[in-house]
């Protein structure tokens, strides 16, 4: 019985000195603010700039019918009882008006801008989720964890930087025209 025992703790100590080197290889992790990656590439800037650019005629000329509502309710409440009953009821009928134009305006806007903006920022997503593979394999990095999904990490482990810079390397933006 005590060779069976032997033999049993021979085995044993076997086995974990052939596991060891795997116990004692760590994988090298790393964390991301994917977010902040996508954020602060210069693609993203760029396109933003631009879509800032083209939606600005519509927001201003919503601006100037917000503007004309508050001119036409300021007329209604300071003219009181110096406004003719049908001059009340016209300005009162384009209040309605305008104010049902600014909200088509306004929904038309935020669903156009949106959706760009979800286009550009899906296709940038895209595209950094491949340039972190590329910066964790030329890192040796086993994992990549999303910062939001961690309590703790150390500061060193992060390569959200890197990640932008690979990115900004592998997707140039083109320098806008000279008089823009």
């Amino acid at each position: 019985m005590s060779l069976r025992m032997g033999l049993g703790s021979l085995a044993a100590c076997a086995a974990l000195l052939t596991l060891a080197p795997l116990a004692s290889a760590q994988p090298k992790v790393a964390t991301i603010s994917l977010q902040k990656a996508v954020f602060d590439t210069a693609e993203i800037k760029k396109a933003s700039a631009e879509m800032e650019a083209r939606f600005k005629p519509r927001a201003d000329s919503l601006r100037q019918t917000q503007e004309q509502m508050a001119q036409i309710a300021q007329k209604l409440q300071g003219s009181g009882s110096q406004l003719t009953p049908q001059a009340e009821s016209e300005l009162q009928a384009e209040g309605k008006r305008l104010q049902k134009v600014a909200q088509r305006m306004t929904d038309d806007l935020q669903a156009d801008a949106q959706s760009e903006r979800q286009d550009i920022l899906t296709k940038a997503s895209t595209r950094m989720v491949d340039v972190v593979k590329k910066v964790a394999e030329e890192k040796g990095i086993d994992i990549v964890v999303e910062q939001q999904a961690v309590i703790y990490f150390k500061p060193v482990l992060d390569i959200t930087a890197d990640a932008t810079a690979a990115y900004d390397k592998a997707h140039p933006v083109a320098a806008a025209p000279v008089g823009k």
